[in-house]
């Protein structure tokens, strides 16, 4: 590798060596010397409008902006004089000429830049201050009607900062700098409502302000910065894994977040939810107190007697039915340290292995089918390696709502780098409307469209066959397969045309390097597994794995879905995937734990609901899941539930399964507990307590620890560093993976000892974890899905989220400006299917499948194709889980959320 090339000069008289093409800014950051800015956000706002950064350049006829001047080799650079104190302050002086001398009333007061300087400067008042223009009232702006933001233009000092992060950041262009001279401001196109733009109110405008001109409305009178206590944590809502500050205050409420800069993996991002949804953690909603039903009703107990209670209840089921008439719920809202509680509770203490989590409903085929294609199953390569692919494959995910963050990386690779995008969607999301090709394919019929994929790449020599030759098994079987998808076959099932797929599949294989993103648009189907394996086989015969830049990953839905899964709360796994059936395994952890284990993998939790039916499951352990709004049919999973003979709960709020349980235990929110989440690419964690929990909650593995040990089998952990250690003990993949480690950032998994760094990029070099060291190529026939539109339902329904809400909703419609924005669910319609039933945007209407009917306001819409509806699933109210099909992949037992036969009537 050759060396950097460097270059000579000298700063205050002092030399130096610099790389080529570094600026003056950076070059004196590097060696030790302060330089003011205003207008400059490294990699976001780099225009040198505010001139505060100017430094003396000998042979330089002006001072020059530090910030957009290379240093050159031989330069000389001065950074402090009188010359360059006057045009600072000077330059200051005109930033201030319109600016409100307000700070004791605003809210950016100690957080505000502009303040900091005039400080340094010592400037009181401008001399350029135009005394009518900065005290006079605010105008009425774009800005005044969304519930997120405010916008105040007199403190704005046209820095463009928060333009240029909308652009360069979020990758929006909601806002620009509108009119000129005095009389120029921020605003959006033609001054139209915020809200009426692109703008997804992720507040990257909000953090680039470097004054007191934009704000987070439900901030405003919160608190000072300065008497708030900021803590350094990780969001709870989906599994991007952001890192992100949360600042308290002193009430113990939660008032505001900012995503962290230069942190991975989000680099200063956030979405709406990350910015705006930490509310509900103060909602006073919260539970507080052990709850008991008695006759009907609940009543607050102590926690010794709910404990009692709880551990008697479970031991008499036990001894009547024996462990397997017990079921156990962990979940993905939960941390690592929970989630191995649950587990190791459900197998050492109940004796069963009817233990998961639900991630079973959105990731459950990811484990099957990537666990058989290449030997383990999550994301392959990290977020920050996007930047290195040329070729970006999203398919079956609506990124930009359900991954923000992420997107905004597939959106600035491709803007500045130049990389292709190929969404294939049955919607046209956000991301299908700036792909280089787009994909609008009939939902369910992934594999078909796949394999006419890799048919072309085939009859093309566009595979990779040396790549195939040294890496994998099973092609012979593979082609053979593939050969009968023509693509006149492929566009006629998927309704695309056919010269559409054969770019998409010469584009992807011919690039260097590709990735592939894909979310429940691929997983939720009764044929999940086959999807899954499918996707493996594309990156396998093209060799896209193993490298920089390439890779297939998963996005996992919430915040810990892949740590749930990794800590073993699975039916048919330890932690660390070691499976149930594997003697060699199970001797460890008995071992470990001193007690015999079950050789018997247990029922997924989608078949709690007939099970429970059947009366082989008599009790229900749930810890922070709510299936009576997650699972589908729910109306069949109420009647399971009905039919338990005991039901315990652990959750934050009341939620609609807590509403049928014998016993409720209140627990921490995700801000008010230390322990780890693993997010999308492996990364595990680790979470800070950011606000202190409600006196009497307590911590889930707290919880479960204290029913053990009142069963008989002491579980007295001190603190969820402890139980990481314990992790690492029995998880080869997490072995070198203690909270001490996580203190000054995430580390990836594998990390095999405590000396390792992680590991960045899975099967490098194309290293697979399966026996024969090879990857697995599997022949994948299409099948249909189990229910699609005939004359009494004639229309498809697909579910999925939307940006504004999250999961069953629990908490992101505790959120304030959530649920204002978005107070109700909708159903999207084409214009064309609007047209033929007569229904008009905003009417409401009643959908119908064979299980039942919901009633919703319609939104039409360009997204969806015609004969395909979308609803999402965070409403109680209608709850679009009373519609959604039970249909199960056989090998994952995921359910088919993704298609059912629907019909739409005017009401």
């Amino acid at each position: 590798m050759m060396s950097e090339k460097l270059i000579n000069a000298k700063i205050d008289g002092k030399d130096y060596q610099f790389p080529v093409g570094m600026t003056i800014l950076d070059a004196c950051k590097s060696a030790g010397y302060d330089i003011p800015t205003l207008c400059y956000l490294k990699g976001i706002a780099e225009e040198g409008a505010c001139g505060m950064c100017v430094v003396e350049v000998k042979k330089a006829r002006t001072l020059q902006r530090a910030c957009i001047t290379k240093v050159t080799d031989g330069m000389e650079i001065t950074t402090d004089s009188s010359a360059i104190h006057e045009a600072r302050k000077t330059n200051l002086e005109l930033a201030l000429a319109h600016h409100p001398l307000d700070c004791m009333t605003c809210d950016a007061d100690g957080d505000c830049e502009l303040q900091e300087l005039a400080y340094q400067f010592g400037i009181k008042k401008s001399q350029f201050l135009i005394d009518r223009e900065a005290f006079e009232s605010p105008k009425k702006t774009a800005w005044d009607t969304n519930p997120f933001i405010q916008f105040d233009p007199q403190k704005c000092i046209l820095c463009r900062r928060c333009v240029d992060a909308c652009e360069n950041q979020a990758l929006v262009e909601a806002i620009g700098m509108a009119m000129r001279g005095s009389e120029c401001v921020v605003s959006t196109p033609f001054n139209v409502p915020l809200e009426e733009t692109d703008c997804q109110f992720c507040g990257a405008c909000v953090q680039a302000c470097p004054v007191g001109a934009l704000v987070e409305k439900p901030r405003i009178g919160k608190g000072k910065i300065f008497n708030l206590e900021k803590t350094d944590t990780i969001c709870a809502y989906c599994g991007t894994g952001c890192d992100i500050s949360l600042y308290k205050d002193k009430k113990n409420n939660l008032v505001m977040a900012r995503g962290i800069v230069d942190a991975m993996p989000n680099k200063g991002r956030l979405c709406v939810k990350g910015r705006y949804g930490f509310e509900y953690v103060n909602s006073n909603e919260r539970l507080t107190k052990p709850l008991i039903k008695e006759n009907g009703k609940f009543r607050e107990a102590t926690w010794e007697e709910a404990i009692a209670y709880t551990a008697t209840r479970l031991q008499e089921i036990k001894d009547k039915y024996g462990p397997d008439a017990i079921g156990v719920l962990g979940s993905s809202r939960c941390t690592n340290e929970d989630n191995f509680a649950v587990q190791k509770f459900a197998r050492a203490v109940i004796g069963t292995n009817n233990v998961d989590n639900c991630a079973r409903l959105c990731h459950a085929s990811t484990i099957a089918g990537l666990g058989k294609a290449l030997g383990a199953a999550a994301a392959t390569n990290p977020v920050d390696d996007i930047k290195n692919a040329d070729v970006m494959f999203v398919i079956g995910s609506n990124m930009t709502e359900s991954h923000p963050v992420i997107a905004q990386f597939v959106k600035e690779n491709k803007k500045k780098r130049g990389a292709k995008l190929i969404v294939c969607d049955p919607r046209k999301t956000d991301l299908a409307k700036v792909a280089d090709i787009y994909i609008q394919h009939f939902p369910g019929i992934d594999v078909a469209l796949l394999n006419g994929m890799m048919k072309v790449m085939v009859d093309k020599g566009l595979v990779n066959k040396e790549f195939i030759e040294a890496h994998t098994e099973g092609y012979e079987e593979f082609v053979k397969v593939v050969s009968k998808y023509d693509l006149d076959m492929v566009s006629r099932l998927t309704r695309v045309d056919k010269a559409l797929i054969e770019e998409a599949a010469i584009v992807y294989a011919s690039a260097l390097n590709a990735t592939i993103f894909y979310t429940m648009g691929i997983t939720q189907h009764s044929v999940g597994t086959d999807n899954v394996l499918s996707i493996a086989n594309l990156a396998l015969v093209t060799g896209h794995i193993g490298r920089e830049g390439n890779g297939i990953n998963p996005l996992r839905g919430q915040a810990n879905v892949q740590g749930s899964c990794d800590m073993g709360a699975l039916p048919d796994v330890y932690p660390g995937y070691q499976k149930v059936t594997d003697p060699t395994a199970r001797e460890k952890f008995e071992k470990a734990w001193g007690v015999r284990l079950s050789d018997k993998p247990g029922l997924p939790v989608t078949e709690f609901g007939d099970a429970a039916l059947s009366g082989h499951l008599k009790a229900v352990y749930a810890m922070g899941e709510n299936p009576l709004m997650t699972e589908p049919d729910i109306t069949h999973v109420r009647k399971g539930l009905e039919a338990l003979e005991f039901l315990a709960v652990q959750e934050i709020f009341i939620s609609e399964t807590a509403e049928l349980a014998d016993v409720i235990f209140p627990s921490a929110a995700a801000y008010e507990k230390e322990g780890t989440f693993t997010n999308t690419e492996r990364r595990v964690q680790l979470l800070r307590t950011a606000r202190e929990k409600p006196e009497d909650a307590k911590f889930d593995w707290e919880i479960v620890s204290l029913v053990a040990t009142k069963m008989g089998y002491p579980m007295t952990y001190r603190n969820a560093a402890a139980i990481m250690d314990e992790v690492a003990s029995l998880t080869p993949s997490y072995a070198g993976i203690h909270h001490w480690r996580l203190e000054k950032g995430g580390l990836q998994w594998p990390c095999p000892t405590d000396e390792h760094a992680g590991t960045k990029i899975l099967h490098y070099g194309a290293a697979f974890k399966r026996p024969s060291g090879k990857a697995l190529i599997s022949p994948v026939e299409y099948i249909e899905a189990k229910e699609l539109p005939d004359k009494e339902y004639p229309i498809l329904l697909t579910t999925g989220r939307i940006l504004y809400h999250f999961h069953s909703g629990q908490e992101s419609r505790r959120v304030k400006v959530l649920d204002t924005f978005v107070p109700r669910n909708y159903v999207e319609v084409s214009k064309e299917d609007a047209k033929e039933l007569h229904i008009e945007h905003g009417e409401t209407v009643r959908v119908s499948t064979r299980r039942g009917s919901i009633e919703v306001e319609t939104r039409i819409s360009d997204k969806p194709m015609k004969g395909v509806v979308f609803i999402s699933f965070h409403f109680h109210e209608a709850s679009v889980n009373l519609l959604t099909n039970a249909a199960l992949d056989p090998v994952s037992k995921i359910p088919e959320f993704k298609v059912a036969a629907c019909k739409i009537e005017k009401i």
